[in-house]
């Protein structure tokens, strides 16, 4: 907790917490009370904004930042997966939070995967998840882990190759950032949006970070990614079936006793690919898995 300054009268420090601690609590009931109504949407984030608060807050902004960036989570985790959740709020929640508090870096980390993650497992908006990173990115020119969210944002969101190579060239001359950063640079540069690349991405966002709820979110990547990177696989051994038989398999078990499998193959969940009616492979309909968007 940053305390107020020394000179600061004794009344004004002491009217802080509970003025701090009254605002929490006014957000909070607005927010639980209103988390099925569309008409109260928004409405706690009206009464109130970033600069305001920052005045009001007496020198305790980095506490109050805290709890916004904390309300944000649960705002987030109480609506995430349901297919009629709406997520107004949740940008300018983070708004409010990094305003307050412009070093506090989770909340531009972790909020941008919030933001970005499409619907119903976020807010679906790209633009908002690239306009908060931008924004962390000015007010922590040094820290280069925005550096690599924002890259990851224009390779895997946006499919912006060029940005991605240009974001992480920049963030690479960070005195403290790692080698892998304009190795990525240079990957993304060659490859553009091949699978390989891809993977190094997530693999190395995954790595970078111990939040669960990112963690869950990059993991489901990673398996789609690897599905991806499977059916297609599986594709060019449907091809070389029709090239030997002179027509498309009934099932995948047929390219197994074909000799071209050595057994049925499954998604990163254990579900079985299938042949759909287009004549490629594609995820089981009941697997949880969901194609790369």
């Amino acid at each position: 907790m940053r305390p107020a300054t020394r000179n600061r009268p004794g009344w004004a420090a002491a009217l802080g917490i509970p003025l701090l601690l009254a605002a929490a609590g006014l957000l909070q009931q607005r927010i639980d009370a209103r988390t099925r109504s569309e008409a109260l949407e928004g409405q706690e984030v009206l009464i109130t904004s970033g600069p305001l608060l920052k005045k009001l807050s007496l020198g305790y902004d980095s506490l109050l930042a805290d709890i916004y960036w904390t309300r944000a989570v649960q705002y987030y985790g109480s609506r995430i997966g349901e297919r009629t959740a709406t997520f107004d709020s949740l940008a300018p929640l983070l708004n409010i939070a990094t305003t307050l508090d412009p070093r506090l870096v989770v909340a531009y980390r972790f909020g941008a995967v919030f933001l970005s993650e499409p619907k119903p497992l976020g807010a679906g908006r790209n633009d908002l998840a690239v306009d908060l990173v931008k924004r962390g990115i000015r007010a922590n020119p040094n820290e280069w882990r925005l550096y690599n969210d924002l890259g990851f944002l224009y390779y895997w969101r946006l499919k912006d190759y060029a940005d991605a190579s240009a974001t992480y060239l920049a963030g690479s001359e960070i005195p403290q950032a790692p080698i892998f950063m304009k190795l990525m640079a240079a990957r993304i540069a060659e490859k553009g949006g091949s699978i390989e690349t891809s993977r190094l991405i997530l693999s190395g966002l995954y790595e970078s970070t111990k939040d669960p709820a990112v963690r869950k979110a990059l993991l489901r990547q990673l398996r789609a990614l690897k599905a991806e990177e499977d059916t297609q696989h599986l594709d060019q051994t449907l091809g070389v079936f029709r090239q030997r038989f002179g027509r498309d398999p009934d099932s995948i078990r047929e390219l197994v006793t074909a000799g071209l499998l050595p057994g049925v193959p499954v998604d990163p969940l254990g579900f079985p690919y299938v042949i759909g009616r287009d004549g490629r492979s594609h995820l089981n309909p009941a697997s949880p898995i969901k194609p790369p968007k």
